[in-house]
């Protein structure tokens, strides 16, 4: 299945929720009201537990005889690893070390409780289980907007994710997200990340303290990023300083940049850069939400340009291809580097595309 939804054959319902409006093949649970955490985890099919069960494989002796060789099957223990398995359904997750810790799916909910304080004002609208259960994601609104003019608003979202396989760390993500395109506006400020990340080792303690630091972290950047984008949308730029700045963002290597540039030797790679340069471009040019007062012809509008491809433009192979690229692969990093030049460009002006 594409959209990789987990399905519970037992319950017969698509582990996933949305408020208000069906996502991701319109599959799961839709409601029509913003949930408190703990209807969130019901609705989202998430209210199972996860534990570690010893691995076992088989080895074999020979016993000598005078007519014949005897073989015997025996039970071997695997050390210091051990499966996760859902109880519910007793479908293996994954394999992992003796010093992983299991975090529940209820334990992950209260930790983004911590995060957002416990509710005033936090609306969470989806929340789901991919696989077989072994990854978890949930979004929530925060108040407020970031707004950039009179009427371009930037909605502030939390995401977190975590998982039961042994890949990846519980991730919690600040994500802002842009209105009129739903363009997912990524920026690390000086030397702060967007995001946290808690290994599956720490404890309960050290998880909260860390949710603490997010929420300082969401407050920090909502702050920073009003004034950066507000500033951006009176920077004028031109076409031509457009295709640079794309050209720069959007290379997978110097290298292919160069020889772009030098317009020498294009190969089969330097010719899908091109092509995707052109549709960034098309979209940053002609989109309807690149029109807005605050977008055309400005580096606000530039960035966007960037962020609305990954977001609205590039074909992924699944909806999970696209959430990991958008909130921490190659989406992610070329965003950055286009806020990063952005950011140059407000500073040095066109000197920096050269």
């Amino acid at each position: 299945m594409a959209h990789l939804i987990n399905f519970n054959e037992k319950t017969g319902k698509h582990s996933f929720f949305s408020t208000k409006e069906k996502a991701w093949h319109k599959l799961g649970q839709i409601v029509d009201r913003y949930p408190t955490s703990a209807e969130a985890i019901k609705f989202a099919g998430l209210d199972y537990t996860v534990e570690k069960r010893r691995l076992f494989t088989y080895g074999y002796d020979t016993a000598e005889d005078t007519d014949m060789d005897l073989t015997i099957e025996r039970q071997l223990t695997v050390s210091n690893y051990f499966a996760t398995v859902r109880t519910d359904t007793d479908q293996i997750l994954g394999v992992v070390g003796k010093d992983y810790e299991i975090v529940q799916n209820c334990d992950a909910f209260t930790f983004f409780d911590a995060i957002v304080g416990g509710g005033d004002g936090i609306l969470y609208e989806t929340a789901g289980a991919l696989g077989n259960g072994e990854r978890i994601f949930i979004t929530a609104k925060l108040p407020g907007y970031i707004r950039v003019g009179n009427d371009d608003l930037i909605e502030k979202y939390l995401f977190l994710t975590t998982s039961h396989d042994g890949f990846g760390s519980i991730t919690a993500a600040f994500t802002p997200v842009r209105v009129v395109c739903n363009n997912t506006l990524h920026a690390a400020l000086n030397n702060m990340s967007n995001c946290i990340k808690i290994r599956h080792t720490e404890s309960a303690k050290e998880r909260l303290l860390q949710a603490h630091k997010i929420m300082g972290l969401t407050n920090t950047m909502s702050n920073e990023l009003n004034g950066i984008f507000n500033r951006w949308a009176h920077v004028r730029i031109t076409d031509k300083e457009l295709l640079k700045l794309v050209q720069q963002a959007m290379a997978p290597s110097k290298e292919v940049l160069q020889k772009v540039l030098d317009d020498e030797n294009i190969d089969e790679y330097s010719s899908r850069f091109l092509n995707t340069v052109e549709r960034v471009c098309e979209y940053g040019f002609a989109n309807e939400t690149q029109q807005m007062q605050t977008t055309k012809g400005t580096l606000f509008g530039a960035y966007n340009a960037i962020t609305g491809y990954f977001q609205n433009v590039m074909h992924y192979k699944n909806d999970e291809a696209k959430l990991k690229s958008i909130l921490f692969g190659n989406g992610f990093n070329k965003t950055q580097s286009a806020f990063n030049l952005c950011r140059a460009f407000e500073k040095e002006g066109s000197s920096i595309l050269n």
